[in-house]
This record gives C-alpha cells, structure tokens and sequence, in this order.
C-alpha cells in the first residue's frame, strides 16, 4: 500500500508494505470520541445545566485552540461541581457506548498478542469500567474528587501527577513501551483530539480516527468513515 491508496473514509499518508498487526507490541487508544461515543465530561455537564458551556471548551481545546490543556480541564471540572455519582452511573449506562469496530479491534490486537493502553484526558469512574469490558491491560486517566457522593469541582493528584494531558499520554506510552522491553516503533497511538498528538508522534504507527484536522493532517492513517477496526485494513 502506498500514500496514493485511498479507500472512502480511509487516507493512508505512509507507504506500508506487508505491513502486520504482530510487527506491534502495543496499542495506545485515546477514550473520548476514539474508543468511546461520547466525551464524558460535556455529558456531566449535562447534569449540570452546563453542557453547552462545557462542551464548548471541550471542542475548543481538542482543535488544539487552547493551549494549556491542564487549565482547560480544570476550568470544565470546576463546572461539574455538585453533580451526584448517581448522575455519572447514568451516563456510563444511559450514554455512554462503545465505538463502531472497538471490541473487534481490541480483540485482534490481543489475538496477534499486543498489549493494549488507555491513555485519557477523561476520569478513571469511565476508564475503569472500559477497562474491564474490554479486558485492557493498562490505563491512566484523571481521579474526580468526590465528597458525599457530590463531585467536588476538583481532581485528585496521583502518584504519577495530577493532570493527564498530552505530555502524560507520551510519557506513559514511553513508560510502557520501556516497561515491556519494546521501542517506541513497535507501538501503535490512535486519537481524535489535539492533546494525542504528543503520543501519537513518538510512536510507530499514529491512527487518527473522525479526527480534528490538525490531527488528520498529522497522522500516518486517518480514519474518517467507518469503524475503528478499519485500521484492519492497512496492518493485518
């Protein structure tokens, strides 16, 4: 396959002879909008009254309009302030669902005997239970802090840090990779938004999937019609 290959909803900016999923050892999926439907922060908001403030914010900082990514979060946590526990159970069951072709890709991946990574901007209340669903090996996302069963309005520090933004999904999927015995080269990054850049460009194979175009523009592979599991077509 070469740059001149272009399927619909499938552009491929690299050449990729014979190019296998086993080659990898690691694939590092971004949550929100990637593996998932929703972002699940504009969806507390909506618990809130304070979707469309939030969600704006949201939009503007994955076009990579807002630079400081870590300001950005916390200015839409501290909108969430007061919602219940119980409302984000809704979300995770009422809203939230898995990607066209994610369970099937995932399933491939592990099947051709890759780890799999889910680096987030979005909180470990969601990542957790991905985690299990899809049986995914390693995770890093952000903690809400909640007292009473009321969000706080704040995020929690982590051994690691406090904020997982584009610098943090690098370095763990540097982290990762080194903890497993491999070079970057032999991992894959996919995301949608600004901040997945930062891993997206430190690994062998960078997948943008119904991507901004700052990140379409960037990655080996876009992925714009379709599934996620249409990265099958390009590494089988």
């Amino acid at each position: 396959m070469t740059p001149a290959d272009i399927t619909p909803g499938l552009v491929v900016n690299i050449a990729t002879p014979d190019l296998k999923l086993g080659d990898f050892k690691l694939i590092a999926f971004d949550m929100d909008s990637t593996l998932i439907n929703i972002e699940c922060v504009d969806e507390i908001a909506d618990a809130a009254g304070r979707k469309a403030e939030v969600a704006a914010i949201t939009e503007a900082a994955m076009r990579g309009e807002i630079t400081d990514y870590k300001d950005s979060l916390r200015r839409r946590v501290a909108l969430l302030k007061g919602v219940s526990v119980e409302s984000m159970d809704g979300v995770y069951h009422e809203r939230l669902k898995l990607n066209p072709g994610a369970a099937e890709l995932v399933h491939a991946c592990k099947e051709a005997g890759l780890k799999v990574l889910l680096v987030s901007g979005g909180f470990t209340f969601f990542t957790d239970r991905i985690r299990r669903e899809l049986g995914i090996d390693y995770t890093r996302s952000n903690v809400l802090e909640v007292e009473d069963g009321l969000l706080t309005g704040r995020m929690v520090d982590q051994p690691w840090g406090d904020i997982c933004d584009g610098e943090e999904k690098k370095k763990m999927l540097l982290e990762t990779c080194a903890m497993l015995g491999i070079t970057p080269d032999q991992a894959i990054a996919m995301g949608d938004g600004a901040n997945d850049l930062p891993m997206m460009g430190v690994a062998g194979l960078s997948v943008a999937y119904h991507a901004k175009p700052a990140v379409r523009a960037q990655a080996m592979v876009a992925i714009n019609e379709g599934g996620l599991d249409r990265l099958l077509e390009v590494v089988r």
